[in-house]
């Protein structure tokens, strides 16, 4: 029977008996972390032979550069090879940053704050900077725009991607928008993976500024939880078939493939943008950490063998993802109180609360030795309109722990949810 079909007197019986089983929850002192999408430790390990590689004694670039010295601004040819592959452009499109990608995403739209973009103005001389934020979203997408006074705006994600028809009005019209954030496979948090129209009309977008940029993190792109994964269309040759090569900036990383730590990022763009960002790279480093990009080409080799390391990843989390699914279905369904998605990839899941009960469940779980992802963190400013969006991370806790912390979420959906029915 679903909640809202109850009487109130069925309603309040059958909350008193689900506030019993919360206390009980309460009393075994629970301390277990759901709010970052971590690998476990058991994923860590995957690489831990990586650390041995240089065991050969050998340093050296196939350029013949020794990678213990400074030099080579934009990586080693062979890193450049393995992470152009990767990203899904060519050698001289890639930039190979330090061990992360969040970071060269800030310095990407810092470097347009202080110098603009292709001749354009400073972003810090306008009056006005936006960006569109497809929500829910990636809550440290939106930290780096807030740090920067953007005026962010929400965009509604659908089946198929982003609202494609709002997107494309709003930057047609306003010159003030420079930007948009995409996480384009296996968005974060919902797992969406945009539909090929959706990239191709991203690729051929006629905005008003010239300085617009896409700012399309592809953090999951071989994050994959099936065998059969339905991979989504390369950007940038999308847009180099429009002739509009110079909207996108794509961004990536090793960051859940070996170490978040001590990963590698990698960024792409065109030949165009790629020469004017190496120009102010160059003024703030010599070189990122060219022994570690040596370390994943040595250990890696090729960009087919990072895909099959990817599946051992798979074997570890996929069961986790069941095990909240199938918890989800057996609690939560039969009940009318909740919706969330089944992602083919990525980290997360998206859990949609009746609306008003998000913040309520989050501090729940809290109270009770569960940590969740702050209840607003997937809009821009911490907002959740409708205040029901919960990103779930599964992959961190064991399965023994993951299984309690899910007993107790959907204690704390139906408590959240009774409560709200009974004072309507």
């Amino acid at each position: 029977m679903q909640l809202s079909d109850m009487n109130k007197e069925e309603l309040k019986s059958w909350l008193e008996d689900v506030k019993a089983q919360y206390s009980d929850f309460r009393s075994q002192g629970l301390c277990l972390n759901m709010s970052r999408g971590n690998p476990c430790k058991e994923q860590l390990e995957l690489s831990v032979d990586m650390l041995n590689v240089f065991n050969d004694g050998d340093f050296s670039s196939e350029n013949g550069i020794d990678v213990r010295n400074y030099g080579m601004l934009d990586g080693i040819p062979e890193a450049k090879k393995l992470f152009s592959d990767m990203i899904g452009a060519s050698e001289d499109e890639v930039i190979i940053f330090g061990n992360s990608s969040l970071n060269a995403m800030f310095w990407a739209v810092q470097t347009a704050f202080n110098k603009g973009i292709l001749g354009g103005k400073p972003w810090s001389e306008l009056d006005k900077v936006k960006f569109l934020c497809p929500v829910p979203g990636y809550d440290r997408h939106f930290k780096i725009t807030e740090f920067f006074g953007v005026e962010m705006i929400n965009i509604p994600m659908t089946p198929t991607g982003p609202d494609m028809d709002m997107i494309e009005k709003l930057v047609a019209d306003d010159d003030s928008i420079k930007g948009i954030w995409c996480v384009p496979q296996y968005s974060n948090p919902d797992g969406i993976s945009y539909s090929d129209e959706t990239v191709k009309r991203f690729a051929a977008l006629k905005p008003a500024a010239k300085d617009f940029r896409i700012f399309w993190d592809n953090a999951y792109c071989i994050h994959h939880l099936t065998d059969k994964p339905k991979l989504i269309l390369n950007i940038l040759d999308e847009a180099k078939k429009c002739g509009n090569e110079n909207i996108v900036y794509m961004f990536a990383s090793t960051s859940k493939v070996t170490f978040p730590g001590a990963g590698v990022a990698v960024m792409a763009a065109s030949r165009e943008n790629i020469d004017e960002l190496k120009k102010y790279l160059g003024i703030s480093i010599i070189s990122y950490d060219k022994m570690n990009q040596l370390r994943h080409v040595k250990f890696f080799g090729t960009f087919e063998n990072m895909c099959e390391h990817m599946k051992k990843h798979r074997d570890i989390i996929k069961p986790k993802f069941d095990l909240v699914c199938e918890m989800l279905e057996k609690e939560i369904a039969p009940l009318g109180i909740g919706e969330w998605t089944v992602p083919q990839g990525g980290y997360f899941i998206s859990f949609n609360a009746l609306e008003g009960c998000a913040k309520k469940i989050v501090k729940l779980c809290a109270d009770a030795g569960v940590t969740l992802t702050g209840a607003g963190a997937t809009f821009p400013y911490g907002k959740d309109p409708e205040d029901k969006n919960i990103r779930l991370a599964p992959t961190y806790p064991s399965l023994e722990d993951l299984a309690k912390a899910m007993q107790l979420f959907v204690i704390c959906v139906k408590i959240a949810s009774a409560e709200k029915l009974l004072a309507e």
